[in-house]
């Protein structure tokens, strides 16, 4: 059950030290696939990866049908795949023994290596159906583990999800359909910033856990001590923890078997339904994840019958993930007001818990007895999904930057910026800008002649060979004498068969660029150009687009936020931006351009836009020309490399010398004023310039 020590040593899921909520999240997904999952989000260095790979080392062996795919439970008929349903006909299966498997799910992989792929070719032409497993298949009754699953396509997140809620993969091409169990623990972590993850997906997750660095000495000091020492020796440090492994393993074995036992009754049912009514939680995924949850938790208690404390675990990690519905709002789980509402429902506080479970205590506790383990301790930083906010942010003071912070009022409702259509074909998927795709997703709006097909227009190929029926059947029945009943209705070669042209949107690199001296220093002016900036993050972030966002001011430019796709990250900047001194705009403009074009060298499918905040006044120059001047220059190399631009004129009204709006003839960009955020002006202006 135990890995011995000859096997690729990984650090013992009992040594890490703390985290017990990321801990407790895990166990309970090894003891019931059907709790959905576990998102883990925290910061880099925080033995996300680490407590996943240890996990997958205590799950129980499985006995798997030898020779499939998919590794068919032998003993369950109606979960075999078709191939073992053929085989069980008449003999009985060949079986072998495995450790359960971790697949690791990278994130550059493509459709077909995740779900698999039909040989639509083959066919066709062959008149035979051939499937190339992907990563689903060899994950059946395993553990899906998907770093930086914020990273992942969105259409790929929804395929494992789907898959993990049916338990069932199919693939689907023209008609042709595959199917295969697919039953797995999925477990993604991610860097909250580097991006977010749509709240249509975050729901889709049954459990949710924020992990942070441990905040004391002492678990601090223990965990160097036990990495050091593991470094030391890998195999002596394993062999150590190898005891608290097995109790560890034996508990969830136990747990499973016990979990068929536990009952939930209309009391539960109803202090779940009440809790999530009382926070405002939509639909009713929540309600029956924190059941099956609590059910779960109750059996790792060893008890048959739910009680309070596992409706309230169960709670912190299924509601706080569900409860955010807008970008940069800061929602966290009250868990008193949990507490209270529970308390309120009528059901007692031990309701079947025996003095033996009592005892137990919670998860991990037994191996980290003495270390403080608990969440509320120095154990570790643990906090519910979605409290991270922007009160921590570090503030500049005016003294460090030579200028005064202005916060953002909510002044503008969010404006959409509609990409310019592209005709190069992309890989890289988005929301705003339509685009041709190689992707097998996406409108299908024509075929075409390929070397080899991928994605089979069956329409087109048809139509193709339909005019060489007659043809190709007599010269078939002249050739092999078939007599004309038996001849085929269809004959396709491979000259006939096309390819499908579709078209999709994709991202767009947008770099905020914000002018933040003196002239634009007037408190009410700065307080609406962060909240245009917020309006148009807060698009970019249902866009999927990545952001960046540079200042200028003084004689200087800086580079706030690189290109990322943590708006959230970048709306925090934006926040504490100082501002102050001259106007080196020719500066700003450069270095966001520099910023662009970096991002297109290192992705030639993404497409910049830059989103220019200024009153078009330039005063520092970077070389000999005069400022104004020298902006202009800088204008019209910007626009000779065809990086998009909108300039957003923020000078007053009653000050207007329309710098701005010449800026924007030398970008050859699109030119609006401040005010015409606040009335729809913009969004509708923009597609009209921007559109196809």
């Amino acid at each position: 059950m135990i890995p011995t020590l000859s096997q690729r040593p990984v650090y013992p899921f009992t040594a890490i030290v703390g985290q017990e909520r990321l801990k407790r999240a895990l166990i309970l997904n090894a003891i019931n696939s059907r709790v959905g999952g576990v998102l883990i989000r925290g910061e880099k260095g925080t033995a996300k990866s680490t407590a996943v790979r240890g996990l997958a080392r205590l799950l129980p062996s499985i006995t798997v049908v030898e020779g499939c795919p998919y590794s068919c439970q032998p003993d369950r008929p109606a979960g075999l795949c078709a191939n073992c349903q053929a085989r069980a006909v008449g003999a009985p299966l060949p079986t072998l023994t495995r450790s359960t498997r971790l697949v690791e799910l990278p994130v550059s992989a493509s459709e077909d290596r995740v779900v698999g792929s039909l040989d639509l070719e083959h066919a066709i032409t062959e008149g035979q159906r051939r499937f190339e497993p992907g990563l689903l298949a060899q994950v059946n009754r395993g553990l899906l583990y998907v770093d930086e699953v914020n990273l992942l396509d969105d259409h790929l997140v929804d395929l494992l999800l789907d898959a993990a809620a049916m338990g069932v993969n199919t693939v689907e091409r023209e008609g042709v359909s595959i199917s295969h169990p697919a039953r797995f623990i999925l477990v993604g972590t991610m860097n909250p910033e580097e991006g977010e993850l749509r709240p249509q997906l975050l729901d889709r997750f049954g459990l949710a856990v924020e992990v942070a660095g441990l905040n004391d000495v002492a678990s601090r000091v223990a965990v160097i001590e036990r990495r050091m020492a593991y470094e030391a020796d890998s195999h002596a440090f394993i062999a150590a923890w190898q005891d608290a492994e097995e109790q560890l393993a034996g508990r969830i074995v136990a747990a499973r078997e016990l979990l068929p036992a536990v009952r939930i009754d209309s009391s539960d049912m109803a202090a779940v339904a009440s809790l999530c009514l009382e926070l405002g939680v939509d639909g009713h995924r929540a309600d029956l994840t924190i059941l099956e949850t609590a059910r779960t938790h109750a059996a790792w208690s060893g008890r048959v019958s739910l009680g309070v404390e596992d409706i309230r675990i169960a709670a912190e990690l299924a509601l706080p993930h569900r409860m955010r519905r807008q970008p940069f709002t800061d929602i966290k789980l009250d868990e008193q007001r949990v507490g209270q509402i529970l308390e309120r429902s009528g059901k007692p506080a031990d309701a079947g818990q025996s003095d033996e479970v009592k005892k137990k205590g919670d998860v991990g506790e037994q191996m980290e007895r003495g270390e403080g383990g608990d969440d509320s301790s120095g154990g570790g930083s643990v906090s519910p999904v979605g409290s991270a906010g922007t009160a921590e942010a570090s503030q500049t003071s005016e003294k460090s930057t030579g200028g005064k912070q202005f916060e953002a009022d909510q002044l503008f409702r969010t404006r959409r910026l509609e990409g310019q259509g592209d005709k190069r074909q992309r890989r890289a998927p988005g929301k705003r800008t339509r685009t041709r795709s190689t992707r097998k997703q996406g409108r299908y709006i024509r075929s075409q002649r390929v070397p080899r097909v991928t994605d089979l227009a069956l329409d087109a190929t048809l139509r193709e060979a339909a005019i060489y029926q007659r043809k190709r059947r007599d010269e078939l029945a002249h050739t092999i004498g078939l007599p004309h009943r038996r001849r085929p209705r269809v004959l396709i070669r491979r000259s006939d068969l096309r390819q499908k042209v579709r078209v999709r949107r994709t991202r767009n690199a947008v770099c905020f660029v914000v002018d933040a001296s003196w002239s634009m220093a007037a408190e009410e002016r700065m307080q609406a150009t962060k909240a245009a900036v917020l309006s148009l993050l807060r698009d970019a972030y249902q866009r999927r687009d990545r952001v960046g966002l540079v200042s200028f001011q003084r004689d200087y430019a800086r580079v706030l936020l690189p290109l990322t796709n943590s708006v959230e990250l970048a709306q925090k900047r934006l926040q504490t931006m100082p501002t102050g001194g001259k106007t080196p705009l020719a500066r700003g403009m450069l270095t966001a351009f520099e910023l662009l074009e970096k991002a297109r060298r290192q992705d030639s499918e993404i497409l910049p836009l830059m989103v220019l905040l200024t009153d078009g006044q330039a005063n520092v120059a970077i070389g000999s020309l005069p400022p104004q001047q020298e902006a202009y220059q800088i204008a019209d190399l910007i626009a000779a490399h065809e990086v998009r631009a909108i300039v957003i004129d923020t000078e007053h009204p009653n000050f207007e010398r329309g710098l701005s709006r010449m800026l924007a003839e030398h970008l050859k960009g699109s030119y609006y004023r401040l005010e015409d955020l606040s009335d729809g002006g913009l969004v509708q202006a923009v597609r009209r310039q921007m559109q196809l």
